[in-house]
C-alpha cells in the first residue's frame, strides 16, 4: 500500500517537476558566458534565493532544485488529497511563471502563452490519471 501511495504521489507531481526541469535548463542557459567564467555577480534570476545561491556557487540552483524536488514530494506524501493537489499546482505554477518570463524575453508572448496552456493541460490529465488511480485502490 505504502508503494502505491508513493507512485501516485510522484504521479500528481510529474507536471510540477516538469515545470521545475524547464525552469532549471532556461534559466541555466540563459546565464551570461561571464557568469559561467567566473563573475557570479553577472547571474540573471528573478528569484531572489536562487539569485544568491547562483551569485555563491554555478551549483547553487542545481544543489537547491536536487533538495527542491524531494521535499515537495515528501511534504506531499503527509498531506491529505485537497493540500496535495493545492501543493502540486503551486509549485507548477510557480515554475511555470518563472520558465514563462524566459520564455516571453526570448521567444516572445505567444511561446509563453502556449507554455503556459500547455501546462495547463499537463496538469489536469496527471490530476484526472491520478484521481482514477486513487479512486480504485
Amino acid at each position: 500500500m505504502k508503494k502505491r501511495k508513493v507512485a501516485n504521489i510522484l504521479l500528481i507531481f510529474i507536471p510540477a517537476i516538469w515545470a521545475c526541469v524547464v525552469d532549471l535548463l532556461l534559466t541555466t542557459f540563459n546565464q551570461p558566458v561571464e557568469y559561467w567564467q567566473g563573475n557570479l555577480q553577472m547571474v540573471r534570476e528573478g528569484n531572489p534565493l536562487i539569485e544568491y545561491l547562483m551569485k555563491n556557487s554555478v551549483s547553487g540552483i542545481f544543489i537547491f532544485v536536487s533538495a527542491w524536488i524531494p521535499t515537495i514530494v515528501i511534504i506531499g506524501y503527509f498531506l491529505p488529497y485537497k493540500l496535495l493537489r493545492a501543493l502540486a499546482l503551486f509549485v507548477l505554477i510557480a515554475h511555470t511563471y518563472g520558465a514563462s518570463s524566459w520564455f516571453a524575453g526570448c521567444c516572445g508572448f505567444w511561446t509563453a502563452i502556449n507554455y503556459i496552456l500547455l501546462n495547463s493541460i499537463i496538469f489536469i490529465v496527471f490530476e484526472d490519471i491520478y484521481s482514477f488511480k486513487t479512486s480504485n485502490v
